[in-house]
């Protein structure tokens, strides 16, 4: 076999004269009597490559048989083409290749669909032959994208003391928020390992341990119901540090963001981030992870109109709730009466009881709650809101948690239909200040936001236990136009806070004992504060190349169901391996 010289894209204008060998696969074949011109794919780009019959008869008869995705290897001169057959829309478009031997390495039968950008093609057959999607040149343009960020990452941690240590796939079962995935111990008839959620205590102990900077490139597996931005396998940054506070964590993080931006989409960007309170976000954007690429803010407006006439304000006040409210700018003029009904059908299905809202005109408002409404009131709100003519007013009027979460959507919705959110622009924020706990209804407990590893704020900590609920966390996220890229803590360090922990989630000492004794063991011997931050690689590099699943950015992904359409995982297994795991298959009865 000829040994490749180049790939595509390394030759250039510099190189035309040189003789080169270039290996790939043929994307398309033109056959124009007299030459025969081959586009040659690597996964760097495309060469055009021309067979001359004066150059070598064999070489043009064996190019008469090639077709689409065959392997083949080709050697020959690099020429300039001429002026008017230059080629702009490619790197190589100023060279070609005329060739004077060729190989077949090996044939192809059609593919099920195009080897090239933006088919329209169903996700299921894409990953059934993932390998051949793989092909496709934005899909190879993604995978470089991603192998260049975790160099980055591996490049800077290094230079900033970082030591990148493993830690174990095969880990106790410690379920607490996501289920498991389970693994049957054949020595250990009955038991069981887990497959890690995150490696967490074991990073925590490694500070124990006195390596005070860990780092780890690290697989981590849910068994959860799925979205666009969740597998059940996947790839993230893992961090700890010892004998630092969150201002060092997050200079070091924004040093980081700024160097991979910059590596992987040349992109400038700018530091310090933005840093919002968890309570400043939900109450200025109904959300978290707010986006603020937009401004469509929600304001407070319960003491202007919670006693007014209109009983949906002051029934949700009286029953300790809150009436806030988003000024669409420009959008009373915008969008029609239906618009703004289809706007309401909307907030009903994502929890509200319906959606006030007033027009403002030059000379009115139009709205059918006005009537309910003094005019002073009228003056307030229109002063709060900075309301003009020509504006949209909605209205949210429920319990906090409700409005939060219906006003949060409309949000997003508004910022949606008025093409609001630009691709180009990067908006990061810190979001600080978490709850430690929240109450879940379900199981009539308090359970923790982040995990239980991590540490209240020093001046919330003795009111823990008679304030759970008001209790922070020194809990962080960063978010990027909306979506959190990666989260983390301060850690509790010492076993008496953790074991107080551990009773505010409904623990018993015997339970905590029994699943996390070594950790609280090694708390006795000397443990340093440290704290870290973990970050969703699929998720970043999903958002770097601008792609709307991190299915699109993992190599070899899993569907919505949690299954490989190319392998057909997970598939049954014989009744051979159950016996050698002491497992049996409970029958269902029909």
């Amino acid at each position: 076999m000829m040994k490749r010289t180049h790939y595509t894209t390394q030759l250039g204008v510099e190189q035309a004269g040189q003789d080169v060998v270039i290996c790939g696969w043929v994307d398309t074949r033109r056959d124009h009597g007299g030459l025969i011109f081959v586009d040659l794919r690597d996964r760097s780009g495309i060469m055009q490559v021309v067979f001359n019959p004066e150059i070598n008869l064999d070489a043009f008869h064996l190019a008469e048989s090639v077709r689409g995705e065959y392997v083949v290897a080709a050697a020959g001169k690099l020429r300039l083409r001429p002026d008017e057959t230059i080629n702009p829309n490619i790197q190589t478009g100023q060279v070609e290749i005329y060739v004077d031997k060729m190989e077949v390495l090996n044939s192809s039968k059609t593919p099920p669909f195009y080897i090239e950008d933006g088919i329209n093609v169903d996700e299921l057959l894409r990953l059934k032959y993932r390998y051949l999607d793989l092909r496709r040149p934005e899909m190879q343009k993604i995978m470089m994208l991603r192998h260049r960020v975790v160099k980055e990452i591996r490049d800077y941690l290094d230079e900033n003391g970082f030591m990148d240590l493993e830690t174990p796939i095969l880990m106790k079962s410690s379920p607490e928020g996501a289920r498991d995935y389970l693994v049957p111990s054949r020595v250990h008839p009955g038991s069981f390992y887990a497959l890690p959620q995150s490696p967490q205590i074991f990073k925590q102990l490694l500070m124990v341990a006195g390596f005070d900077r860990y780092f780890q490139i690290a697989r981590c597996f849910r068994d959860e119901d799925l979205r666009a931005d969740r597998q059940p396998e996947f790839t993230q940054l893992d961090m700890e540090m010892s004998f630092v506070d969150e201002e060092d964590i997050f200079g070091l993080v924004e040093e980081m963001m700024a160097r991979l931006f910059q590596a992987g989409m040349g992109r400038i960007i700018n530091t310090p981030f933005p840093r919002l309170t968890y309570a400043e976000c939900m109450a200025r954007f109904g959300s978290d992870k707010p986006d603020l690429r937009f401004g469509l803010e929600i304001v407070d407006v319960t003491d202007i109109l919670g006693n007014s006439d209109f009983k949906v304000f002051s029934g949700a006040v009286a029953a300790g709730g809150v009436v806030r409210a988003i000024n669409a700018k420009g959008c009373g003029e915008k969008f029609s009466r239906r618009e703004i009904d289809d706007l309401g059908r909307l907030a009903i299905e994502y929890g509200a009881r319906g959606m006030a809202w007033i027009v403002v005109t030059e000379n009115e408002l139009k709205s059918p709650i006005t009537k309910f409404l003094k005019e002073d009131q009228i003056k307030g709100l229109l002063d709060r809101m900075q309301a003009e003519a020509g504006d949209l007013i909605i209205f949210g009027a429920d319990s906090t948690e409700m409005v939060c979460r219906v006003l949060g959507f409309m949000r997003l919705e508004l910022a949606r239909r008025l093409e609001l959110r630009h691709d180009e622009e990067l908006n990061f924020l810190w979001v600080t200040d978490f709850p430690l706990l929240e109450w879940d209804d379900e199981e009539k407990r308090y359970v923790a936001v982040h995990h239980m590893f991590t540490s209240p704020k020093l001046e919330d900590i003795d009111a823990m236990e008679a304030e759970p609920a008001k209790t922070r966390a020194r809990a962080y996220d960063l978010v990027l136009n909306g979506t959190e890229v990666g989260g983390g803590s301060l850690r509790i360090y010492q076993r008496s806070l953790q074991e107080r922990m551990f009773s505010l989630v409904g623990m018993t000492m015997e339970d905590a004992r029994e699943k996390f004794g070594y950790l609280m063991d090694a708390f006795e011997y000397g443990t340093p504060p440290h704290g870290g931050i973990a970050f969703g690689i699929d998720r970043l590099v999903m958002l770097m190349a601008g792609r709307d699943s991190i299915r699109d950015v993992i190599a070899f992904p899993k569907t919505q169901s949690a299954a490989c359409p190319m392998t057909e995982a997970p598939s049954k297994v014989s009744l051979r391996q159950l016996r050698e795991l002491s497992l049996k298959i409970r029958e269902e009865k029909a």
